[in-house]
C-alpha cells in the first residue's frame, strides 16, 4: 500500500479518455430504474419505522402515554426516552466536531419537530395512525428561534475557526480614498433532495448491516460503531446511490440511529423513511446569516482594507460551524484584512451543509460589496476584480496557487455575455415596459481534500476493477472513476467495473466539499501505478499486455492513498475552482419581478474529467443559486404570538424553489489546465457552480432597477 502527496505524474495514454465528455456509464440502470438506492437494497419484509415529532420548540417531554399507539392494529412497539437503548454520542471523523445527538436519550426537546418517539408497524399506514394516536405532554419553556434576540447565546470566540486578521484594519481604512459600509442578510434554506431519506438496519447477533441515505458510508459506520460500542468491523453501512443530497447526507442524522434501535428492540430489520416534512428539520438547512462588510479602497480601485463579519445561528446543542467569510480571505490581494464569524445559540434544529456551505452566504455580500464599490468609484466592475486579482493566497503566507485562472474567467465570461455592449448607467436600459440589467460576480471556493484509499485490482482477463467506500451522489463519480483507471491501464470502459458505497471497501472522504473528485481520481492513479509495479509493467500496457502479466493467478490488486498536500513542502497554496458569474436579467417595472433571461459561468476547474458530467454539474448549481437568490426561504415562525419555532412552509407547496419557467438557457464554459499539486490535476466543481449566481443576478437587478438589494431572497416586494 502506497501514501503519496507528490506532484509526480503517473503516465496517461494521451487519449481523450480523460476529459472527454464521455456518457455515465451509470446511465442506462438509471433511466430504466434499475439504479440500487438504499432502500431498494433493504429486506423487503423489515418492518417500518415512523418518527414523531416534538411540536414545541423548548421544553421536556413529561408524558409519553402509549396506550392507544400499541393498541392500534399492526403495531409492534413504540420507542421513546424511555426505553430506548442508550448509546453515546459519537463525533464526526472529519474534526473533533459532535455529531447529531442519537435520539431517545434523555426528555429534553431541543427544537419543534425533534424526534420524541418511534412507532413500528407492519406497514407505513398502520406506523402512521399510530403515531396519530400517540399523546406526548410537555414541561414547556419559552424558546429562542430568532437570531436578533438578546436572549440568545452568542459565541464569539472563533467558533468557525474562520477569524482571520491581517495587516491593520484601522489603517488600511486610513489609507482608503473611498469607503463603502453596508449590512446583508440571507435566508435560511432547506436542502430538499427529490428522494425521502430513509435507513433500514438489521441485525445479525452482534453485527449491524445498515442500508442508509448517505454522503459518506465510511464515517456513518464509524459513528453507528462508536455510538454503541461495537468493533468497526461489525458495521456495515450500504449506499451505492442517491437521489440527490446537495450535503443533507453528509452527517450521520438521528433518524439513522432511530432505525438502529427499533431493530434492536424489535429484533426484525426496521425502515425508517422521512417524510418531507421531516425533510425540514432532520437533515439538516443551510442556515440564514446577518453580514456587515466595510471595503476601503483607492480612486484607482486598489483595495486597502476589507473587514467581513458575519453572525450565523446553531442549534443549542450540535457542533456544525460555517465558515462564511473564507472566501474573503483569500479572495483578493489586500494588505489589511479582518474576517470574523459569531455563533449564536437557538432553539432550532441543527444546521448542516447545504451546496456551498458558507461560501454562498459570504460570496453573496463580499461581490455584492465590491458592486458598491465600483459604482462609488466609477470603475467598470469587472475592471475592480481584475485590479484586485492576486497569483498568492493572502490568507496563507502569500504562497502562490497551485492553480488558477480567474482573470481568465472574467473576461471569457465577460465577452460571451456582451458586457462592453451594455450601457453601464443604473435604470438605462429598457425593453417595452422590462427594465433590463447585467451583473457580474468573481467566484472560488475554498480546497478541500481528505485521505482517500482505493483498492485497483486487475483480474486474470486483464479487464479491471476499482473498490471504494465512496459513493456516487448524482455527480458522476462512477463515470470519472471508470475514466481515469481506464486512461492509466488503457482499457475501454467497459473493461473496468467500479463498484463504490459500502463501508466494508477501502476507506474514503465524503461526496461532499468539492473534495472527492481530486482525492479519489489521485487515489486510482496511485494504485494503478502500484499494480503496474507488481507486473512489472509500465506505460498504460492495454487489455492483452495486463493478461499476459496477471498470467495464472486469478488477480493482482493493491491499494493506494491519496494525502492531503502540505502546502509548504509543496511551496505553494493547494488552489480550489476559481470562476466567474455574469447575469442578465429583466425587471417587470410595475410588478417587481425579476427573471433571468442569461446566465453565464466561467470555471476553472483544474483538468476536466468529463466535460459532460462538469458541465452538469455546473448547471445544476446554477439552477440552486437561481433559487436561492430569488426564491427559496425557510420561513420559521417567529412572530405569530408566542414563537413556536415552527417552520410554517415545510412542503414543496409553499418551499419555492427554481423550476423550468424560471430557468435560462445556462452557458458554461471552461478555462484554465490541470492544476500543478496531484497527479491527475483535478479540482472540484460541486460547489463553484452555485457561488457567484445570488451576486450576480442582485447586481444585476440593481443595473437594471437603480435599487440596491441586500437580503435574500430577492422578492418582489423588495423592489416595489
Amino acid at each position: 500500500m502506497s501514501t503519496a502527496t507528490d506532484t509526480t505524474a503517473v503516465p496517461s495514454t494521451g487519449t481523450p479518455v480523460v476529459g472527454a465528455g464521455v456518457r455515465r456509464v451509470d446511465g442506462p440502470l438509471k433511466v430504466t430504474g434499475a439504479v440500487p438506492y438504499a432502500d431498494d437494497l433493504a429486506p423487503r419484509d423489515a418492518l417500518v419505522g415512523v418518527l414523531v415529532g416534538a411540536t414545541i420548540a423548548a421544553g421536556e417531554i413529561s408524558l409519553v402515554d402509549t396506550s392507544d399507539a400499541l393498541a392500534a392494529p399492526g403495531v409492534v412497539a413504540v420507542i421513546s426516552h424511555h426505553d430506548a437503548p442508550r448509546v453515546v454520542r459519537p463525533d464526526e471523523a472529519s474534526a473533533d466536531d459532535r455529531a447529531p445527538r442519537p435520539p431517545f436519550q434523555d426528555a429534553t426537546v431541543r427544537f419543534h419537530g425533534d424526534h420524541v418517539a418511534l412507532v413500528v408497524a407492519q406497514t407505513r399506514e398502520e406506523a402512521v395512525h399510530a403515531a396519530s394516536l400517540l399523546h406526548v405532554t410537555y414541561d414547556v419553556t419559552e424558546p429562542v428561534v430568532d437570531l436578533n434576540d438578546p436572549r440568545a447565546t452568542r459565541e464569539t470566540d472563533d467558533p468557525a475557526g474562520a477569524d482571520s486578521v491581517r495587516g491593520d484594519l484601522e489603517r488600511g481604512l486610513a489609507e482608503a480614498d473611498v469607503v463603502v459600509e453596508a449590512d446583508y442578510v440571507t435566508g435560511d434554506n432547506t436542502n430538499n433532495p427529490i428522494g425521502l431519506f430513509s435507513a433500514c438496519a438489521q441485525w445479525d447477533g452482534d453485527a449491524l448491516h445498515m442500508w442508509a441515505t448517505t454522503q459518506w458510508p465510511f464515517n456513518t459506520a464509524d459513528c453507528l460503531a462508536e455510538a454503541w460500542g461495537m468493533a468497526r468491523e461489525d458495521v456495515r453501512v450500504e449506499c451505492p446511490y442517491l437521489g440527490g443530497g446537495f450535503g443533507s447526507g453528509l452527517r450521520p442524522w438521528p433518524y439513522i440511529h432511530a432505525a438502529a434501535m427499533a431493530a434492536k428492540v424489535v429484533g426484525q430489520p426496521v425502515r425508517v423513511v422521512l417524510s418531507r416534512p421531516q425533510m425540514f428539520t432532520a437533515v439538516g438547512h443551510r442556515p440564514e446569516t446577518v453580514q456587515h462588510v466595510r471595503l476601503g479602497a483607492r480612486r484607482d480601485g486598489t483595495l486597502t482594507a476589507v473587514e467581513h463579519t458575519a453572525t450565523i445561528p446553531v442549534a443549542v446543542d450540535d457542533d456544525n460551524p460555517e465558515n462564511v467569510v473564507s472566501g474573503t480571505r483569500q479572495g483578493y490581494a489586500v494588505e489589511h484584512l479582518r474576517a470574523d464569524v459569531d455563533q449564536v445559540r437557538l432553539h432550532i434544529s441543527p444546521p448542516g451543509s447545504m451546496r456551498a456551505p458558507g461560501e454562498a452566504q459570504g460570496n453573496f455580500a463580499l461581490e455584492t460589496a465590491l458592486d458598491e464599490l465600483a459604482v462609488e468609484l466609477g470603475i467598470d466592475p469587472v475592471e475592480l476584480r481584475l485590479r484586485n486579482d492576486t497569483a498568492t493566497n493572502p490568507d496563507q503566507d502569500d504562497l502562490p496557487w497551485s492553480s488558477k485562472a480567474l482573470d481568465q474567467c472574467l473576461r471569457r465570461g465577460a465577452e460571451i455575455i456582451g458586457w462592453d455592449d451594455r450601457d453601464p448607467a443604473p435604470r438605462s436600459m429598457r425593453d417595452g415596459d422590462q427594465l433590463v440589467g447585467y451583473g457580474v460576480a468573481a467566484v472560488s471556493f475554498f480546497y478541500f481534500q481528505q485521505p482517500c484509499t482505493v483498492r485497483v485490482v486487475v483480474h486474470r482477463d486483464g479487464t479491471a476493477a476499482v473498490h471504494s467506500s465512496a459513493m456516487d451522489i448524482g455527480t458522476g463519480t462512477y463515470t470519472v472513476v471508470t475514466q481515469v483507471a481506464a486512461d492509466r491501464l488503457g482499457l475501454e470502459l467497459d473493461d473496468v467495473e467500479v463498484v463504490l458505497g459500502d463501508s466494508s471497501l477501502p476507506a474514503s472522504p465524503p461526496a461532499g466539499g468539492s473534495g472527492l473528485a481530486t482525492a479519489i481520481s489521485n487515489a486510482v492513479a496511485l494504485a494503478v501505478a502500484e499494480v503496474l509495479d507488481d507486473l512489472d509493467l509500465s506505460g498504460t500496457p492495454g487489455r492483452e499486455a495486463l493478461a499476459r502479466a496477471v498470467g495464472d493467478r486469478d488477480e493482482v490488486a493493491a491499494e493506494a492513498t491519496a494525502a492531503p498536500p502540505d502546502p509548504a513542502e509543496m511551496g505553494m497554496s493547494p488552489s480550489g475552482a476559481f470562476g466567474a458569474k455574469f447575469a442578465k436579467v429583466r425587471v417587470d417595472a410595475d410588478l417587481g419581478l425579476v427573471r433571468v433571461e442569461r446566465l453565464v459561468s466561467v470555471i476553472d476547474c483544474g483538468q476536466v474529467l468529463n466535460e459532460r458530467t462538469a458541465r452538469s454539474q455546473v448547471v445544476g448549481g446554477a439552477v440552486g443559486g437561481i433559487g436561492h437568490a430569488l426564491l427559496e426561504h425557510t420561513v420559521t415562525d417567529l412572530h405569530a404570538g408566542p414563537q413556536t419555532g415552527r417552520i410554517t412552509n415545510a412542503h414543496m407547496a409553499d418551499y419555492l424553489i427554481a423550476v423550468n419557467a424560471d430557468v435560462p438557457d445556462l452557458e458554461v464554459e471552461f478555462v484554465g489546465g490541470p492544476d500543478r499539486l496531484n497527479p491527475v490535476g483535478v479540482k472540484g466543481v460541486g460547489e463553484v457552480g452555485l457561488c457567484g449566481v445570488a451576486a450576480a443576478i442582485g447586481n444585476a437587478v440593481f443595473h437594471a432597477t437603480g435599487r440596491r438589494i441586500r437580503r435574500l431572497p430577492i422578492t418582489p416586494d423588495l423592489l416595489l
